[in-house]
């Protein structure tokens, strides 16, 4: 992979690290939302909220658009979802895992007191 695309996956990702920018991109699954509406769900700024979605517009994940005195924003890279999907759920199953493992620990400390 040549260095600019690499450059370009890191950035991708980058802006997917942030816990706000999830839950915006969470809420705007339901359909499109305009900046108060995201700042009330996710418990934000409007300011905050809006330095947030700059950052994922210009990644194109999603778009704006005027309406009224409001601008509503919606996804426009369904595919940040799938990838959302497969990490959530490799970390379901990484969780069950730990889960089963401190679960078979205990069971064997328990057998031996």
């Amino acid at each position: 992979m040549p260095p600019a695309t690499m450059q370009a996956v890191a950035r991708y990702f980058h802006v997917l690290s942030e816990p706000t920018r999830l839950a915006i991109l969470n809420e705007l699954r339901q359909g499109e939302r305009n900046v108060g509406d995201l700042a009330h769900i996710c418990g934000y700024t409007a300011a905050n909220i809006s330095r947030h979605l700059s950052l994922l517009a210009q990644q194109g994940m999603v778009s704006r658009e005027s309406k009224g005195n409001s601008v509503y924003y919606r996804i426009t890279d369904e595919a940040v979802y799938e990838l959302c999907d497969v990490v959530c759920d490799n970390i379901v199953k990484h969780l069950q895992r730990q889960q089963e493992s401190q679960t078979a620990l205990l069971a064997e400390v328990s057998k031996h007191k």
